[in-house]
């Protein structure tokens, strides 16, 4: 039996890593828990940080952090939903290797009375948040918490997530960079790709020139893309016309695309990439068995 949207069973959660563009988030009734970014002395949500702001003051060299979601903000959400009367909550969330927000978020799983799901995705970005729509989707069509939790895991398992940044710096003043830091000390003209690796961000190649290092970053999207339908998604700081241009050599080479998505990274992630910095996600689509949602 399909359920209508009011009567869905499943309510699904991310955090604001997940690069989720407000209007879709809305759109598919995802709540997005938001990251908090600290600039010296003040901290506030992400999406309340303009963006201007924050590269200014990584581009002064200020003191930029981030902090997970506090527990309350979780606990409110979850219990929300809980009131909406739903069955469960699927709640996707950034690599615990990158951030302690899933265990923000289990804190509060454990005070609510519905059974709260908490999944470390080991990954960020647009595969996040591809994972969280392919959750939404499922709910929507009245799938059971099984389900949801299924078709996430095979969004965000089968889902690549490549970045080029144009210095490492703002990485390794985060701690954030693991294997990455292999690619430390490099010449100014040598520019890093990097992916995601076992929940880390891990070099993938180095390329000479950042024009250089941006084809590439394409063609090995192109590549991974294949012959499978996919979700793309391009993904940016503070470079928007890059950005747009590398939606238009993917437009041009992957013809099996369901889903363009141009998109502002999330300031918590821009945080620790640094200005100019590009990210595609490249996410197969996965369709579920009929009668899934049963």
């Amino acid at each position: 039996m399909q359920h209508g949207k009011s009567h869905q069973r499943v309510a699904v959660v991310t955090d604001s890593t997940a690069c989720l563009p407000e209007q879709l988030a809305e759109k598919l009734g995802i709540t997005v828990a938001q990251i908090q970014v600290r600039i010296g002395d003040l901290v506030d949500d992400e999406a309340r940080v303009p963006l201007t702001k924050l590269v200014d003051a990584m581009r002064d060299q200020q003191d930029v952090a981030t902090a997970p979601p506090d527990p309350g903000a979780f606990f409110w959400t979850y219990a929300d939903a809980a009131a909406a009367g739903v069955e469960a909550v699927v709640s996707l969330h950034v690599s615990t290797d990158l951030s302690r927000t899933a265990e923000a978020a289990r804190e509060a799983a454990a005070q609510v009375q519905v059974p709260v799901h908490v999944v470390d995705t080991r990954t960020c970005g647009m595969s996040l948040g591809y994972a969280a729509v392919a959750a939404a989707t499922a709910a929507a069509a009245g799938g059971d918490a099984r389900a949801v939790l299924s078709v996430a895991q095979q969004s965000f398992r089968r889902s690549s997530e490549l970045m080029y940044v144009d210095t490492l710096e703002y990485l390794r003043r985060g701690g954030r960079i693991g294997a990455a830091a292999a690619l430390l000390g490099s010449a100014l003209s040598v520019k890093p790709l990097l992916t995601m690796a076992d929940g880390r961000i891990a070099p993938l190649d180095r390329v000479l020139g950042a024009d250089r290092a941006v084809r590439k970053m394409v063609d090995i999207a192109v590549d991974r893309a294949g012959d499978a339908e996919v979700d793309i998604a391009v993904e940016h700081f503070d470079a928007p016309e890059r950005a747009q241009s590398v939606l238009e050599q993917l437009r041009a080479k992957l013809p099996k695309v369901r889903r363009f998505l141009l998109t502002q990274v999330s300031s918590a992630i821009g945080a620790h990439i640094g200005p100019g910095a590009l990210g595609v996600t490249v996410s197969p689509v996965w369709e579920p068995a009929a009668g899934f949602a049963r």
